[in-house]
């Protein structure tokens, strides 16, 4: 499965557990704009790197926080398993 698809198939899932309705999701959607609250994006960071054995959010000195759905996947595919 790809990054891109673990993502969203994992925000797809936390919003049907918070009982949350996504809007599409495509690489321009800004994830403020998901719906997700703070609660839901720790919930995907946790199993993300569950499942994929990887956080962006740690050990990098060029880090951006992500702004869009995009950006999120990119993170991600930048940090080595």
């Amino acid at each position: 499965m790809s990054i891109r698809l673990k993502i969203t198939s994992e925000m797809q899932q936390i919003a049907r557990e918070l009982n949350i309705t996504l809007p599409p999701l495509n690489d321009d959607l800004p994830l403020q704009n998901t719906g997700l609250d703070s609660l839901g994006f720790a919930l995907l960071v946790a199993r993300l790197e569950d499942e994929l054995g990887r956080d962006p959010f740690t050990n990098s000195d060029e880090f951006m926080f992500p702004y869009t759905i995009g950006d999120l996947v990119s993170a991600y595919e930048k940090v080595p398993a």
